[in-house]
């Protein structure tokens, strides 16, 4: 399992009005959620498609796409 979450250093615009927000919300269970937790084939077929979306690459440097993967830890609750 890993966890998508959206990188709120990288607001993109662009991105989530051109299909991103329609992506994002289709894997939440519930409004507002933040991040969502996925198989690892699962999410990185969610970030091929995510990549597809105008917009996905014009982030800084620091935080290049409005969504990122991030590992969890063994000990962490799911």
């Amino acid at each position: 399992m890993v966890r998508l979450a959206i990188d709120f250093e990288n607001p993109c615009p662009k991105w989530w009005d051109s299909g991103g927000r329609e992506l994002w919300e289709g894997l939440l269970e519930g409004f507002e959620e933040n991040d969502v937790l996925l198989d690892e084939p699962v999410a990185q077929s969610v970030l091929a498609r995510a990549a597809e979306i105008p917009g996905w690459d014009d982030g800084p440097e620091y935080a290049p796409h409005p969504i990122r993967m991030k590992a969890i830890d063994e000990d962490e609750e799911l």
